[in-house]
């Protein structure tokens, strides 16, 4: 497996953060390097991953952000201190590992693609599938998921499964250089900015080039911040993602972040690290 960092974005995460279970894991898979991101948290999160650091520095790496910017900006930060180091893929998880660590190896065997890009996870019930979310969650998801595709133009089952993993280069780097204008549905925005990359750049199409990949098990955990009401602070921030995309005052001004790619360049993978 080529080298990978895992973004780990923590705020107030002490209780919840499963030392062992992360230890065991880079002790079996040494390719796999996990970046703690302390988001401004006001228990002993900070120690707790300072510890985890100190105990295996090659395979652990603490970041302290001095005040709590959210999810979306703890990823950012994540990312790109992981950009200035040799990883060929760089992704985030949830820090409550409600998608087991295992199933990095997976995401990361469908990266080894050349025409690949991104792997998202997705939650879908199938036979053999360990899913487990609280029917009403499931439900409002369903329909943010339904209205995300929309927004997107893109056939995506799960755009808010917490862990996502990326070629490394410099797509990705453009496409997290910029601080996100959404906080509660920055998968979404993310996604955007993939496609728009790829629109400006005249490389694949994102449907070719991302793949879902359906988890083998997800389950709830207790102790989520986010809350039934966030469900119609997300609805409010895709109709801000609709606008940057298709209004064209705005979404002019928003495409141009995404078009540096050098001309003769036709295709996105060309950028990957090797």
């Amino acid at each position: 497996m080529k080298k990978t960092a895992i973004i780990i974005p923590c705020f107030n995460e002490s209780l919840r953060l499963n030392t062992t279970e992360f230890s065991d894991y880079v002790q079996a898979n040494r390719w796999v390097t996990f970046v703690f991101v302390n988001d401004g948290s006001t228990d002993n999160t900070a120690e707790v991953i300072n510890v985890l650091s100190q105990s295996r520095p090659e395979n652990m790496i603490a970041l302290h952000l001095p005040d709590n910017s959210g999810k979306a900006e703890a990823v950012r930060q994540g990312v790109l201190h992981a950009m200035e180091m040799n990883f060929r893929n760089i992704g985030f998880w949830d820090a409550d590992l409600s998608t087991p660590l295992e199933a990095i190896g997976s995401f990361c065997q469908i990266l080894e693609s050349e025409t690949v890009e991104l792997v998202i996870g997705s939650r879908v019930k199938l036979l053999g599938r360990r899913i487990e979310r609280k029917p009403f969650r499931h439900y409002l998801g369903r329909i943010f998921a339904t209205t995300a595709s929309l927004v997107l133009g893109l056939q995506v089952y799960d755009t808010q499964c917490g862990a996502k993993i990326f070629r490394n280069g410099i797509v990705l780097k453009q496409i997290f250089l910029q601080p996100f204008r959404v906080k509660w549905t920055f998968d979404v925005e993310l996604l955007a900015r993939f496609k728009l990359f790829q629109m400006t750049s005249e490389g694949s199409p994102l449907e070719h080039c991302a793949v879902e990949y359906p988890l083998k098990e997800w389950l709830h955990k207790g102790g989520s911040k986010v809350k039934a009401v966030d469900f119609f602070k997300g609805i409010w921030e895709l109709m801000k993602i609709y606008a940057l995309l298709y209004f064209p005052i705005l979404s002019k001004r928003y495409e141009r972040q995404f078009a540096l790619c050098p001309p003769g360049r036709n295709s996105v993978s060309s950028y990957s690290i090797n």
